[in-house]
């Protein structure tokens, strides 16, 4: 209102909403009129109090302007212009300005002769707006509603009614209003006036439900008090209503009741309020009530008086509530959330209203719900902090819960500096001393921003926002940790948005409670039970009214003294004011501990009804019906109070009842049996506790039939709403868990596993345990008899066998029904069922194992008590076997969830591997992986390693992790695992650091090894390069329930396993003790050292948990001390048993002891049960999860690909009796072979670059620039270089897999640098070598140019003489051919032809100067020469040096001359494979003086091959083709040979080669070079021998001639150059077109697109559809060769497939040189015409620009000196150019046309440099190739597959059995292999020790065998045994289950072991 009687009305919509608008700055008014400019200050001051902006509101008022408006418009000034009209005789009063001045000042509605005077009377109205209309003629309120009530109570409205003055504050409609912006109000309304009157406007006649609320809202704001000065105003439309209102009044009791509590005063009066004559009666019947009052109006005084102790008790006692289903989002939405919500529900509007402030102060209201996952599977940036901003409370509150940082309920709001201050009045000063008792007793104003700022957020009312707004899942995890933290739990909810009671059951499912009771024999007995199934005594606490005394506090003290279980308002982070506290019935257990402390000897739950008892009837209700015994606080009553009829009534019953007053202070008394009073007043708390004490024990006692608590029977009380009940989802899951659980009734909980689970039994077991005996040779019957494959293929039948008896098992009902619900269900339905089986599973187990727990505990107990008696032996032995037993039947009675997917995981295993479907089997097997991929995103753990078995389910863990990636993709994430002693806290550990949900009780502890996924917030992402924290949780070390030595080589294998899948691992030790210390760490160390020596680098932390004093700096230090000192101590222990001399542990890991060691404080802060979580615990918890992500934020983590392939390296290793020895790293090979792949990219580009580079320099050098240097070569290459080296250090630096490729990447850089220098080098000795063969043929050029001199001018002067003549063109030519063949004869009759050459006689010679020529043509003719590198063996070549029988002189020549297959028999190689005693035995014997062993053979055949390479490459190298063919080429051929036998002689120590391997070997390569030296002959003479020359330009000259005949000159000046340039551009085109074939056959040939790996697998599968035995021991024995022609092969094949795309190549290149060509003739008319140049000059400058391009011959003869037309002779030549060009496209009509032998270097020439330049080296066993791309690499040669060594020629000793051995298996074995001699023995284990060429070759164990070898075995076995004169026989008996592969088995295994 506005002032002298002006209504200043303010539209609701335009002030801003709570926290939608900013009150940063004040608005502009100037310009405005003053109605305008006030109301938009107003709405601005508005604002700032809305948004509880004090500061601002504040600056605001003090700006001048702003001042100045405030003062006119409460005070009322005369410039002030009337907005609204007024009665003529309303005039205007005010009260003089206040010292300080209101908020809410006085204003007059009328103006009289009384200036400045007080009004008589103030009435407040308060009700329905429904019962007024507002007019100008409505005497008491005014023209029109103000439509926003908040101003009409700030600015009361002041009339002039029957001559009282009157000031009317207008509260209709105020329950609309914020409340905190109410409370402020009406404090300064009260504050401001003495209130006579309280009117309650009703319509008559129409009593709302928002009527019967309108006296308690007047009560819960003013007082009880108010009452006495309330008059009800009916008001009426119609007169005749009136008549009606004593009827009313009888016939509505509610009408009734409400006008007798207010003292039956009521009035009737219009809706319009304009009748004089009613007001004036209003006007007396308030005058009336005042004399009534003894002339006393409502004060301040009452006010405060009455509103303090209702603040009091709203801070006094507060505790969380619950929600199942209700999302606190404040939207359009939140009436479906919570329930309908009526305008008539005036107190469940407000509580709502309350409610919805309340979450938007908490920053809640923009999160539709608070979701389990974003807590539990999320990892966010987070600071341990003990205070925060009010906006972060909520997620603070929940973050530190879910630590178990009990400190969570005591958070402190951070305030501004500012508020910190404390006040100074102006006159403060040194010298004014002022008046004491003024300064500290007299009341002086609050500052406006105190008075509008709001209570601090009740730490209680964050709880309950929390968990209000939470779902059901974070619900049940709140509650779970309140427990952990021994806070009390909500048990009974009223719901803010419903008004519904609530009882949140399923969150109590997960709580478990222990406790020790003492029996009558005071022998102590344990239970641990589910709280929601414990049967206990009850003991109920509730008030009624307003009490001094806490009752929470109260109950602390009986609890547990030293923890606030209960919240009181002593505690920190208590406020004035809460929200969502009354009524919440909390619920808390003592737990006794069976000590003589123990303050109850039973367990005993305690329940505590907040706020008033009397306003939650139905709690309270509900509550004493439960409770053994009633304790109620209660302050002074009078007896007719209604409280006092509710006492009456607990007095009468029969159960105890405990009264706690307030007010008296007597001691402890029993009224009567039962019924007790205690008084508190001016008492001692631990006294009055211990009184509560007696009286509770004494009442739980004394009943008779004393009634127990049972959680899950309070679902049956009606009036309360059951959150399991109304979740449909929570319902359905419960009732499939039920479902399931059925079956299970009446069932031996020992025989549960064997009968539902039959898999995972037995089966499962046996499985495993011949799976470890295939890895280890020496475990189990695989050693026994000589054949290894044959009992490894037995055992894997056996393995195989036990997988179809899994699959055809019975499919158990229980498995079925689960997976039929995992199936049909989704979403929160899942989860829900899920959880319930676990929940129904603990249940269900519990009991059992709680009994057979007890029983272990006797029987140890007796063993214990035996083994002191020595004379009890049998007693003991009969004892431990029952020990034994019970612990049996332990194991077999614990049955969770993990057992169940356990046994879906052996269900896909079974299938996959017979590869059938399960009977009875609903669904696919195969979608069994998704669903355990949902589950683990959905936050459950995934068993990794089986508990029972101690095995890794390899290819269920595969699957499951391959669909984890198809729904995730293939993430990065960061691998957590922590190792420690068992029940050392590791699980608790990772479940307060992540909120997870290990298994963590003493009874369960976890078995094996389980991984779980944790995602990482969105914030955190920015600076971590990774999306999830896998987090690996694993069995404890030396558990109990292994002994002896397998419990060191388990531990061992869980250490190393775990070790080696984290990226980092906790090391968890419990407390100081140094043994226990040693041990662990002994097996850690060394578990680190196998991961050096695989060359994987994880990182680890140590925690210490438990310590006694971590705050010491000192001892800390000393613990670290000795910490490093033994972990060098057990460095050098581990050291020794891995073979190496690694001394400290900072040599193994980079390990920081001052920041990688941690000291945990004790879990618990006092003793257990009832003691809570330290909270030091929790702080040290947050650290190290700092520390974690710290070190995690400099790691990518590893992808889930990786992972997975990870967990196959360390599982195969650790199968495999020597760890280190048997890694194979998947991974690391994975990466290595695509880095080998963009290796071979990286080649490529420089090797094709260089190519076209040589084509050019060789152009250059044929067109006379016979200088090139190394520099021009770089030049050219640089721009190729660059490209290539910034490719390759974007792949090193940017690819996923960097962290692996660092290791590589200096090798493959230098790789890289190397092959380019060795490319420029390589081109720049053939360019030289071409400069000095063009330097050599500078003769040969001259007499060539001499002759096309001659040519040229006899040919014009022949034309020239027979063109006057009239010769036709026949008679021309043959004249022409006349004079040809006289002018040839004449040119060269002083040269001698070249004759051809004759190589076998020059061979014959060069061999008889060493040896008899009839021996020579002897070897010649015999032909053995041709097969002597592909021979079975070379026993005919070869004479023992140990048989005297066999030298030099007394070997004959018919005995060296037999044939290899006469003397195969009897000398065949021989090789031991044996066990050690069959060695001893043997050795006993002579060996065989004919036997020569299949290394002996392989040497040979070695070095036939060796010397074949290298004398092709003399051969490739020699000068024939530009010198001629000279005997001295095969001089050095023969003397290759010669000195590389001689070398081998010098170093075999076994045998002598004879001399008929010298000469066969000689004939061999002197046959290879033959072909090339005849082709390169020929070559040498058509380029040398001048008549061949002449012959060729026959053709050229004819058209010379006759072109000078016909008389064009110019014409034939243009033929001779073009005629020049055709062979030129032809050339060009196939140089070119090789190059570019090579490139396409690259990508589009499928076994050439990628490296030599993919080659080889190309290689193999050819040979396998070719079945070619030739062609497969020519692989095996000569691979470079065969790769070669496979090549070959494939160019061939090709061009027979893509002769079309071959044609294009062609004809495209082909319009390319021609457009080059083209280009350069117009740029040198362009050029020389700017030089006035002639047609010499324009030939120049045209050859110049085509040096590169171009090689120009023959050019001598042309001459254009006359030509001075250069666009003419330009036209001339490219029309003859087209002419030309088109002849040579028409002439490529086909394949057959292009000829490959014309191109410089075939593209099959080119591949083979490309894929042959690599390491050919074989294993010296099997002959597989290495695979390294390098030859001459460092490093070991390796191979990822081998192969049977009988491929070789490999058979036992002294027998002609082939051994069917496989590298991999055989080095696993304990046998030995004889590397030189039947003589030598060494173990295979040892391989290396066999020699050079064992030593620096890699064979990992390995049972991935490659069906395709084995195959091969079977398929070519009659082959192989002609091949070899032997048989797989007696100990090489191939396996019958070899035989049972087919061919595309063998092809499937290809693809499947040999892929990129």
């Amino acid at each position: 209102m506005g002032p002298a009687g002006r209504n200043i009305v303010f539209e609701e919509a335009s002030f801003p909403r709570l926290g939608a608008a900013t009150t940063s700055s004040v608005p502009d008014t100037a310009g405005m009129s003053f109605e305008a400019a006030s109301a938009k200050r107003f709405e601005f001051i508005y604002a700032c109090l809305v948004a509880m902006d004090a500061r601002s509101a504040e600056a605001a008022l003090r700006r001048p302007c702003f001042a100045e408006g405030v003062e006119a418009l409460f005070h009322g000034e005369d410039n002030v212009k009337p907005v609204n009209n007024v009665t003529p005789e309303e005039g205007s009063n005010s009260r003089s300005a206040h010292a300080n001045r209101s908020i809410a000042p006085k204003h007059s509605d009328f103006n009289d002769s009384r200036s400045h005077r007080d009004p008589d009377l103030t009435v407040a109205l308060f009700g329905s707006t429904e019962a007024v209309q507002f007019g100008c003629d409505n005497i008491l309120l005014g023209e029109r509603k103000l439509e926003n009530a908040k101003f009409s109570i700030i600015i009361p409205l002041e009339r002039k009614i029957s001559e009282h003055c009157v000031s009317v504050i207008n509260m209709i409609g105020s329950h609309e209003i914020d409340l905190e912006f109410l409370d402020y109000v009406i404090d300064q309304v009260v504050n401001e006036n003495e209130i006579h009157v309280f009117i309650f406007v009703v319509r008559l006649g129409q009593l709302t439900d928002e009527d019967k609320m309108g006296i308690e809202w007047l009560q819960r704001f003013f007082g009880d008090q108010v009452l006495s000065f309330v008059i009800t105003l009916f008001t009426y439309e119609r007169e005749e209503e009136c008549d009606t209102i004593t009827d009313d009044l009888k016939n509505n009791s509610v009408l009734e009741q409400l006008l007798e509590k207010c003292g039956g005063r009521y009035h009737t009066c219009s809706k319009n309020m304009n009748n004089q004559s009613e007001m004036g009666g209003l006007m007396n019947r308030i005058k009336r009530l005042f004399t009534d009052n003894n002339q006393q109006c409502y004060t301040r005084e009452m006010f405060t008086t009455l509103k303090e102790p209702l603040r009091d008790h709203q801070s006094s006692e507060y505790q969380s509530g619950t929600d199942t289903d209700a999302s606190l989002h404040v939207s359009d939405t939140s009436s479906q959330l919570f329930g309908s919500l009526t305008q008539t529900e005036t107190e469940g509007h407000r509580q709502q209203l309350a409610a919805q402030q309340l979450i938007k102060r908490l920053n809640l209201e923009s999160k539709p719900q608070l979701l389990a996952v974003d807590f539990l599977q999320s990892v966010a940036q987070y600071q341990f902090q003990e205070s925060c901003a009010e906006g972060e409370l909520a997620q603070i509150f929940l973050r530190k819960l879910l630590m178990m940082d009990y400190r969570a309920r005591g958070l402190q709001v951070k305030e501004n500096n500012e508020q910190y201050h404390t006040q100074q009045t102006d006159s403060d000063s040194l010298e004014d001393v002022g008046d004491a008792y003024e300064d500290i007793f007299q009341v002086t104003a609050k500052p406006a921003e105190e008075m509008i700022k709001a209570d601090p957020v009740h730490l209680m009312d964050v709880q309950m926002a929390v968990f209000h707004c939470a779902d059901s899942f974070l619900k049940q995890l709140i509650v779970t940790k309140l427990s952990q933290c021994q806070y009390a739990l909500p048990l009974l909810i009223p719901n803010p948005f419903t008004q519904q009671i609530e009882f949140p059951l399923w969150t109590f499912r997960q709580i478990n409670k222990s406790w020790k009771t003492t029996g009558d024999t005071g022998k102590n007995s344990g239970k641990f039970q589910p709280v929601y199934k414990a049967q206990t005594p009850m003991v109920a606490f509730f008030r009624f009214g307003q009490v001094s005394s806490s009752k929470s506090q109260l109950m602390n003290s009986l609890i547990n003294e030293k923890h606030n279980t209960f919240f009181h308002r002593n505690c920190p982070g208590s406020s004035r004011t809460r929200v969502l506290m009354d009524g919440v019935v909390e619920i808390a257990w003592y737990c006794p501990s069976g000590e003589t402390t123990d303050r109850f000897t039973h367990c005993v739950a305690f329940c505590n009804l907040h706020g008033d008892a009397g306003a939650h009837e139905t709690q309270l209700s509900i509550l004493t019906k439960m409770a053994s015994v009633n304790v109620a606080i209660l302050p002074q009553l009078d007896k007719n109070d209604k409280s006092m009829t509710k006492i009456q009534t607990f007095y009468k019953d029969s159960k105890p009842l405990i009264c706690l007053l307030t007010d008296i202070d007597s001691p402890l008394t029993e009224k009567r049996k039962g019924k007790y009073k205690i008084g508190l007043k001016d008492r001692n708390l631990p006294i009055v506790s211990e009184e509560i004490r007696r009286a509770i024990n004494n009442g739980l006692l004394s009943t008779e039939s004393c009634s127990f608590l049972r959680l899950d029977h309070m679902v049956k009380h009606s009036n309360i709403r059951v959150d399991e009940a109304d979740d449909d989802d929570c319902r359905k899951g419960k009732e499939a868990a039920q479902q399931i659980m059925s079956l299970l009734e009446n069932k031996d909980l020992n025989e549960i596993k064997e009968s539902f689970l039959p898999c995972q039994g037995k089966l499962w077991h046996q499985w495993c345990q011949m799976n470890k005996e295939l890895h280890r040779p020496t475990l189990g019957e695989l050693h026994k008899g000589n054949n290894i494959e044959k009992n490894k293929s037995f055992k894997q039948s056996e393995m195989l066998k036990i997988r179809e008896q899994q699959q055809t098992s019975d499919l158990s009902q229980f498995i079925k029904i689960f997976i039929q619900k995992l199936m049909s269900q989704a979403g929160n339905e899942v989860v829900y069922f899920l959880k319930w089986l676990g929940i129904l599973l603990d249940d269900y187990t519990t009991e059992s194992v709680s009994v057979l727990h007890h029983e272990y505990h006797e029987k140890w107990s007796t063993v214990l008590s035996l083994k002191k008696k020595h004379d009890k032996s049998q007693q003991l032995a009969a004892a431990q076997i029952e020990l034994e037993r019970v612990s049996e039947k332990l194991q077999s009675a614990t049955f969770g969830l993990e057992h169940i997917l356990r046994e879906i995981g052996q269900i896909y295993e079974s299938c996959s591997s017979v590869k059938k479907i399960k009977k009875d089997l609903m669904f696919n097997f195969s979608s069994f992986p998704s669903l355990a991929a949902e589950m683990m995103i959905a936050g459950f753990p995934l068993e990794l390693m089986g508990g029972d078995a101690a095995h890794v389910p390899l290819i269920w863990v595969t699957a499951v992790l391959d669909a984890l990636i198809q729904k995730l993709g293939d993430i990065s994430v960061y691998v957590l695992s922590v190792l420690g002693i068992q029940s050392s806290g590791k699980s608790t550990m990772l479940n307060a650091m992540f909120g997870l949900q290990f298994a963590v009780s003493a009874g369960r502890c976890t078995r094996g090894a389980f991984m779980q996924l944790v995602r990482v917030s969105e914030e955190m992402k920015a600076k971590l390069k990774f999306d999830y924290i896998l987090v690996l949780d694993s069995e404890g070390l030396r558990g109990l329930e292994l002994a002896g030595k397998s419990t060191r080589n388990h531990d061992n294998e869980m250490a190393t396993f775990v070790v080696g899948l984290g990226n980092m691992t906790l090391i968890n030790i419990l407390g100081e003790n140094t043994a226990e210390m040693q041990d662990i760490l002994q097996i850690v160390v060394q578990a680190f050292l196998r991961m050096k020596k695989i060359r994987l680098s994880p990182s680890c932390m140590f925690v210490h948990q438990n310590i006694s004093d971590v705050t010491a700096k000192e001892k800390n230090m000393e613990g670290r001390r000795q910490l490093q000192e033994k972990l060098d101590e057990m460095t050098k222990l581990a050291a020794k048993e891995e073979d190496c001399d690694t001394e400290f542990f900072s040599d193994i890991i980079a390990f920081d002891i001052q920041n990688d060691v941690k000291y945990f404080a004790q879990l618990w802060e006092g003793s257990p049960p009832m003691a809570p979580p330290n909270p030091d615990y929790s702080r040290h918890i947050q650290e190290l999860k700092e520390t974690i992500l710290s070190k995690a934020v400099k790691s990518n983590g590893i992808t889930l690909l990786q992972f997975r392939m990870r967990i196959n390296d360390l599982w195969n290793a650790l199968l495999n009796e020597n760890f280190v020895f048997s890694f194979k790293n998947t991974l690391e090979i994975a990466v290595y072979r695509k880095l080998e792949t963009k290796y071979s990219d990286w080649t490529w580009s420089l090797r094709s670059a260089m190519l076209s580079v040589e084509d050019k320099f060789y152009n250059r050098i044929n067109n006379g620039n016979i200088k090139v240097e190394e520099n021009d070569l770089l030049n050219e290459m640089r721009k190729t270089k660059e490209q290539v080296q910034k490719s390759v250090m974007s792949y090193f630096t940017e690819d996923r897999d960097k962290e692996f490729l660092c290791q590589w990447r200096g090798r493959f850089e230098t790789r890289i640098d190397n092959l380019h220098d060795d490319l420029v080098k390589g081109t720049k000795r053939r360019l030289d070598e071409a400069i000095e063969q063009k330097k050599a043929r500078e003769e040969l050029n001259r007499k060539r140019t001499e002759y096309e001199n001659k040519l040229f001018i006899r040919s014009k002067e022949l034309a020239l003489s027979l063109r006057n003549i009239g010769t036709d063109e026949l008679m021309l030519k043959e004249e022409f051919d006349t004079m040809w063949s006289k002018w040839v004869t004449e040119m060269t009759e002083d040269t001698p032809p070249l004759e051809d050459l004759n190589f076998w006689e020059d061979v014959m010679q060069i061999l008889s100067e060493n040896h008899e020529l009839t021996f020579v043509h002897e070897r010649l003719n015999q032909k053995d020469y041709e097969l002597i590198d592909r021979r079975s063996d070379y026993c005919d070549y070869i004479m023992l040096k140990k048989d005297p029988e066999y030298s030099d002189k007394t070997a004959s020549s018919k005995e060296t001359g037999k044939s290899s297959s006469e003397s195969k028999g009897g000398t065949l190689p021989t090789q031991m494979l044996m066990s050690r005693k069959e060695y001893l035995k043997g050795a006993q014997k002579q060996p065989d003086k004919k036997g020569l062993n299949a290394k002996c053979q392989s040497l040979i055949r070695d070095l036939i091959h060796k010397i074949i390479h290298e004398t092709e490459k003399i051969t490739k190298n020699s000068p024939v083709g530009r010198r001629g063919y000279n005997d001295s080429y095969i001089q050095e051929i023969t003397d290759c040979v010669k000195k590389s036998v001689q070398q081998h002689q010098s170093e075999s120590q076994s045998h002598i080669l004879k001399k008929e391997f010298t000469i066969d070997l000689s004939l061999r390569v002197c046959e290879n070079a033959r072909h090339e030296f005849t082709e390169l002959h020929k070559e040498f003479r058509e380029s040398n021998d001048p008549r061949l020359y002449l012959k060729k330009q026959k053709t050229q000259y004819c058209n010379v001639f006759m072109n000078f005949y016909r008389g064009a000159t110019a014409t034939i000046q243009s033929e001779l150059i073009c005629s020049n340039l055709e062979p030129s551009i032809l050339q060009a085109v196939y140089n070119e077109s090789a190059i570019s074939l090579a490139a396409h056959m690259r990508s589009d040939i499928e076994a050439l697109c990628e490296n030599r790996p993919n080659l080889e697998k190309h290689i193999l599968k050819y040979l396998a559809e070719r079945e070619d035995f030739k062609h497969y021991m020519k692989y095996i024995h000569n691979p470079r060769a065969y790769f070669k022609q496979f090549i070959k092969f494939e160019v061939k094949r090709y061009f027979s497939k893509q002769n079309q795309n071959i044609l294009n190549i062609f004809k495209e290149n082909l319009k390319q040189k021609e457009q080059i060509v083209s280009n350069a003739m117009k740029a040198a008319t362009v050029k020389v015409k700017s030089k006035s140049g002639d047609g010499n000059m324009w030939f120049r400058c045209f050859t110049t620009k085509l040096t590169d391009e171009l090689k120009f011959t023959g050019n001598s003869c042309v001459d254009l000196s006359e030509i001075k037309d250069l666009d003419f002779l330009e036209k001339l030549l490219s029309d003859c150019l087209k002419e030309k060009m088109i002849n040579l496209q028409n002439s490529l009509r086909s394949i057959d046309d292009i000829k490959m032998e014309n191109c410089r270097k075939g593209p099959d020439e080119i591949l083979i440099e490309h894929f042959c330049q690599c390491c050919w080296v074989q294993c010296p066993f099997c002959k597989a190739i290495c695979t390294n791309t390098m030859e001459d690499h460092p490093g070991d040669h390796s191979v990822s597959l081998h192969r049977n060594i009988g491929l070789s020629g490999w058979s036992y000793r002294r027998t002609t059995n082939l051994a069917v051995e496989i590298c991999t298996t055989a080095v696993a074995s304990n046998r030995y292999f004889s590397p030189n001699s039947a003589d030598d023995a060494v173990p295979w284990k040892e391989y290396r020790k066999g020699g050079f060429n064992y030593a620096n070759w890699s064979i990992t164990p390995d049972f991935c065998d490659l069906l395709y070898w084995k195959w091969f075995v079977c398929r070519f076995q009659k082959d192989l045994e002609r091949y070899y004169n032997k048989t797989f026989e007696e100990d090489g008996e191939i396996p019958d289950e070899w035989k049972l592969y087919t061919k595309e088995e063998a092809l499937e295994s290809l693809e499947k072991y040999m892929e990129k």
